[in-house]
């Protein structure tokens, strides 16, 4: 995707989630945290929140529009 970077691994394995856990986590599969660590989907807002504070990072730093 053009102009969109994920920095959701990073934050994920600081806080030593594997990501079967943080899908558990924010109600999704894992197959889609893989997806938006590849940077091969878009969030939407209530998954973005979810995910950031999941891994208690700010949204803006884990998804980087461009």
């Amino acid at each position: 995707m053009d102009g969109f970077t994920c920095n959701l691994k990073t934050y994920r394995l600081l806080k030593g989630l594997t990501q079967e856990q943080l899908a558990g986590m924010v109600g999704v599969r894992r197959e889609t945290i893989m997806r938006l660590e590849k940077a091969q989907y878009n969030p939407s807002l209530k998954l973005a929140v979810d995910i950031s504070r999941a891994v208690e990072a700010p949204i803006e730093s884990i998804f980087v529009f461009e």
